[in-house]
């Protein structure tokens, strides 16, 4: 794992470029090399539009390794805020005392956070908290809502030099829609893909892998869920993480939804569950609109999951599908 003093010998040694390499969780790790210019502009207007300020304690708690943990470095040298650094971990706060005025979290820290009552308190105290590399559910929406400060969910990618677009969690302002930040711009084309058009971070238009919906004149959008995972049946395209959202906190067992080769329709919906097969099709058919509703039901042991708690969907068409 990278330190601190490795990271800035490399931002110090005269290039103007930098060497990432993405998390792989949308398909094979790869490494690219970005302009050093263009992440101090990330920088910049992350802390522009969350209002930071020199002299602002941040925290560091994520690994920098990958992009998420590299930019919470480059924002503090950018932008003069005081950085403390954690060894990353599940519980970032269990040590740590005083103000924290800025901090980046993946849902798995916060989720461990919330259920040990010091670190809640803790995490309540940060002023701006920022979850990126995973998406925040529902669920862990509703325990954050009533937080006195700031929380947003991030949208971004490596190639965008961590995220290009925030929503808030809390608050009055709360909402299911990205905000762009400054200078950046969100289209969809013709496949209803997510394009992000952001000149100061990412030199050419990025055609994302994600499904969005677009509303009013100002570019928010809500993200329904990956190309891939788009199940079509019988002429009718289902998101799976869209059926998965109504589905959560309903079913008490691990679960997921994807799709199983039909010959009828091409592809069916499917539930596969931890639990017990009618129970689950019992709450489908009481939760789920008519044409979301499984048309297959399977029982695992155990739904495989990402590091970060995400199903292995790529693992799970196969088992569906061999």
């Amino acid at each position: 794992m990278m330190t601190i003093d490795e990271f800035l010998a490399e931002w110090q040694d005269g290039s103007g470029r930098l060497l990432l390499r993405t998390s792989g969780s949308t398909g094979k790790p790869k490494e690219m090399w970005v302009e050093k210019r263009r992440m101090m502009a990330s920088a910049r207007m992350t802390c522009d539009f969350l209002g930071l300020h020199e002299g602002q304690r941040a925290l560091l708690c994520l690994p920098l390794d990958y992009i998420a943990g590299k930019m919470m470095v480059v924002r503090s040298l950018v932008c003069g805020l005081s950085l403390m650094s954690v060894e990353p971990s599940g519980h970032p706060l269990s040590d740590v005392d005083g103000q924290v005025d800025f901090a980046a979290m993946v849902p798995l820290q916060v989720w461990n956070s919330l259920d040990v009552a010091t670190e809640r308190e803790r995490l309540m105290g940060i002023r701006h908290l920022i979850i990126g590399g995973g998406p925040v559910d529902d669920e862990l929406a509703a325990r954050l809502k009533d937080f006195p400060n700031s929380v947003w969910s991030t949208y971004g990618m490596t190639e965008t030099l961590s995220h290009v677009a925030l929503r808030q969690l809390n608050g009055e302002a709360s909402s299911e829609w990205y905000r762009p930040m400054k200078g950046v711009t969100i289209t969809l084309d013709e496949d209803e893909r997510i394009v992000i058009d952001a000149p100061h971070v990412c030199e050419e238009r990025l055609v994302t892998n994600d499904i969005g919906v677009l509303r009013g004149t100002n570019g928010e959008f809500r993200v329904l869920g990956r190309k891939d995972n788009v199940i079509c049946s019988g002429g009718l395209k289902i998101q799976a993480e869209e059926v998965e959202r109504l589905l959560a906190g309903k079913l008490k067992s691990g679960f997921a939804i994807a799709g199983c080769r039909d010959e009828r329709l091409g592809e069916c919906v499917t539930l596969l569950t931890e639990g017990d097969v009618e129970a689950g099709r019992h709450v489908c058919e009481a939760v789920l609109p008519r044409h979301w509703r499984p048309k297959k039901y399977l029982h695992v042991d155990e739904i495989p999951l990402t590091d970060t708690g995400k199903p292995k969907r790529a693992v799970i068409r196969q088992m569906l599908n061999a």
